[in-house]
């Protein structure tokens, strides 16, 4: 495979398949937080992704994008979002990355494109919700959104998610790729001080309610042993907990007081 980037995907992506799918060029390069609105940050991707593209085309290759599942490109969902379904991406971001998604369509390239939700694994950077929750925790006060839920999804759920469709080789697709199950970020929140030992001030912001679950039929039909990378399956209740343990390589601790 080859990768273009070198940060928490791609560092995933190159542990996970080395040599594997040579015709295969996986762009994990770009933009990589929702709340991020520089244009020239934008502007920079596309260059990266154009250049991936016209690689691709001329060289009879499967372009690899990863564009988001998150409320950034649905919003909040009263029913789980389909790819094919409507949109009007509340953000920035999510309007950066449909744009892209478009151009990934209209190059004539062959592709994948995986709306993630927030992927959780090694190698994750700082600004990541993860380290960032981690990080909050461990200083002593974290900064709560009401009714703000984000889907986190373990990284080698992904990785046999990318496995298994690149195998199929389902032709031109858009596949959502998520737990299913969004949680309240406080309860994320809990989970983090329990297994740090903490009992953090908890600043809440009161905002729009943010939940947004989208739909794994696609993901499913194309995947049908998913959840199987890992000792739990994504939606189960325990995910979170394995997902914390994992991440922060300790049980649950009591509290700090």
């Amino acid at each position: 495979m080859q990768i273009i980037g070198n940060g928490f995907l791609a560092r995933n992506l190159d542990a996970a398949f080395g040599e594997r799918f040579p015709e295969v060029t996986a762009l994990a390069a770009g933009v990589s937080s929702t709340s991020v609105t520089d244009a020239a940050a934008f502007d920079r991707e596309a260059e990266v992704l154009y250049a991936a593209l016209r690689g691709c085309v001329a060289q009879g290759r499967t372009l690899l994008y990863f564009s988001t599942a998150s409320f950034a490109m649905y919003g909040h969902t009263a029913a789980p979002a389909t790819e094919d379904g409507p949109l009007f991406p509340p953000s920035a971001y999510g309007r950066h990355k449909l744009a892209l998604e478009a151009c990934v369509r209209a190059s004539g390239a062959r592709h994948v494109v995986l709306r993630l939700s927030h992927v959780v694994g090694p190698h994750q950077r700082p600004h990541q919700l993860l380290p960032a929750i981690v990080r909050q925790v461990g200083s002593g006060t974290v900064t709560v959104y009401r009714g703000a839920h984000r889907d986190l999804l373990d990284a080698r759920d992904l990785m046999h998610v990318i496995d298994r469709i690149l195998v199929a080789d389902p032709g031109d697709v858009v596949v959502n790729v998520a737990s299913g199950r969004p949680l309240p970020v406080e309860e994320i929140v809990d989970g983090v001080a329990a297994r740090l030992g903490a009992a953090p001030d908890r600043v809440y912001s009161t905002g729009p309610l943010a939940r947004t679950e989208v739909s794994l039929e696609r993901l499913r039909a194309l995947v049908p042993d998913f959840g199987t990378a890992g000792p739990v399956a994504p939606g189960d209740p325990g995910y979170l907990g394995m997902l914390l343990d994992r991440y922060l390589d300790r049980p649950v601790a009591a509290p700090a007081r």
